[in-house]
């Protein structure tokens, strides 16, 4: 099975998301919050489950889609996978050098 690493960009922006939905609803932060975090749980058995990144275009750089949210990840060998970023879809996702493959 495969082991799911949160980096800490990804965590940062899980917090940065959680703070500004709960400037109108802190319940609703914590089920959004909550659910992209539980989201990639199907990584564990499925590594390929989310499209290829457009921007990247690599096979190794994916990502999960969930609600207006793209999870980011790098699959960075056969026993594990890195969250690189949680990204709102509404906004440019940077071109930087999450790509390279460690």
């Amino acid at each position: 099975m495969v082991k799911i690493v949160w980096t800490d960009q990804a965590i940062q922006d899980l917090t940065d998301i959680g703070e500004y939905i709960a400037n109108d609803s802190e319940r609703y932060a914590r089920e959004v919050v909550q659910s992209l975090f539980e989201s990639v749980h199907l990584l564990k058995s499925h590594p390929k489950a989310g499209r290829i990144v457009p921007e990247y275009r690599l096979t190794y750089i994916r990502e999960l889609i969930r609600g207006s949210y793209r999870v980011v990840y790098r699959i960075v060998d056969k026993f594990r996978i890195d969250i690189l970023t949680v990204h709102h879809s509404a906004r440019l996702l940077k071109i930087t050098r999450i790509s390279r493959k460690k």
